[in-house]
């Protein structure tokens, strides 16, 4: 029904007073919009369900105060949406997976592995130590001037290096992967933004432009850090997997890895991440690429979801507070660090 991200991509990023007020001015238009589409008034409505925990301060107030609102106007119960919670689960409305299941969420905001073990049950087995991958390729776009190339100059960050990475040779630029000694399921990505701003500045020397002119191997540069990008999720995932094996943590016959966020939509990493599933036996889901990056309806399923299990349905929401941080699920990584799993090496031939 809306999106802002014309606006963001025109600001160079996510902004959050930008955010705030876009959320203000269009929250109510968009509700409406919505109600109106699905047929039905809003007293019919069975329940009110929000985002409230992690995300920006600012849009999570707009839409929490927005729906308190709404639930005191129609006597609704409300159903607090933890955001990551919602994008693990995402893929179960069109794609049954049973509990439990391994997840790898990747997004602009966040990166993390975990096992769902039900509607409001993870362990989380490890997350990014800075910052997320979504963010590191949004950067990386912006220091190569992307919006001034003609081939992508309407595209999000890591849009535009997909699709330059398909016209370059990952080859012609040697980059190093992040923490590869940490026998964990962690995720690192800003030493190799540092690594690519130095090699971006190197080469803006050699061919004598300047920072917002494009570079002659800028395809290269955006094949190369893809390609990181892509073995770091894919290495970190095995291990993952390794260590359910080890400890029984998920069916034998079936186990599943489900992959969701905004860059779960990459189709170079889906293919990375399809050579390790096979190769261990693992079935592949994630959502279709419109229901990967943030939206309303994985909001909306992740409410169905808990209504259905009796979790989270709130009938007196006064005390219900929004979250900038939250953690997901219980914290399982010692217990991963603990085991320092050797990964086999395993050959990316994408």
């Amino acid at each position: 029904l809306h999106s802002q991200k014309g606006i963001h991509l025109e600001t160079g990023g996510i902004i959050p007073k930008v955010a705030q007020r876009l959320h203000k001015e269009h929250i109510e238009i968009v509700v409406q919009e919505a109600v109106d589409n699905s047929g039905i008034s809003p007293c019919e409505l069975t329940a009110i369900a929000t985002t409230i925990k992690p995300g920006l301060a600012l849009s999570l107030q707009v839409g929490l105060e927005y729906s308190l609102k709404l639930i005191d106007q129609y006597k609704k119960p409300f159903i607090p949406i933890h955001h990551m919670e919602a994008h693990a689960l995402t893929v179960r409305m069109l794609d049954m997976v049973e509990f439990p299941f391994l997840v790898l969420l990747i997004s602009g905001g966040h990166s993390l592995l975990a096992i769902a073990r039900g509607v409001s049950d993870f362990l989380l087995l490890g997350q990014t130590l800075d910052e997320a991958p979504g963010d590191t390729l949004d950067k990386v776009a912006r220091r190569l001037s992307l919006k001034n190339h003609p081939a992508c100059c309407t595209m999000s960050g890591g849009e535009a290096i997909e699709c330059l990475a398909k016209m370059g040779n990952r080859l012609h630029v040697s980059l190093t992967q992040p923490i590869s000694r940490h026998l964990d399921c962690d995720f690192s990505f800003s030493g190799l933004r540092n690594q690519v701003n130095q090699i971006i500045i190197k080469k803006e020397r050699e061919e004598g432009i300047q920072e917002g002119q494009i570079l002659s191997c800028v395809c290269d540069i955006a094949a190369a850090v893809q390609h990181t990008v892509a073995a770091h999720l894919a290495k970190r995932t095995h291990r993952a997997i390794l260590f359910c094996k080890k400890e029984g943590l998920l069916p034998h016959p079936n186990p599943a890895l489900v992959v969701s966020g905004g860059v779960a939509s990459n189709e170079y990493i889906r293919k990375a991440l399809q050579i390790v599933t096979e190769a261990n036996g693992f079935s592949l889901h994630y959502p279709p690429p419109k229901l990967c990056t943030d939206n309303g309806i994985m909001i909306a399923w992740n409410g169905i979801e808990k209504l259905r299990a009796g979790i989270d349905v709130v009938h007196k929401p006064e005390g219900i507070r929004y979250e900038p941080k939250a953690p997901l699920g219980i914290n399982f990584s010692e217990q991963v660090k603990k085991a320092a799993l050797k990964v086999p090496y395993l050959k990316l031939n994408i």
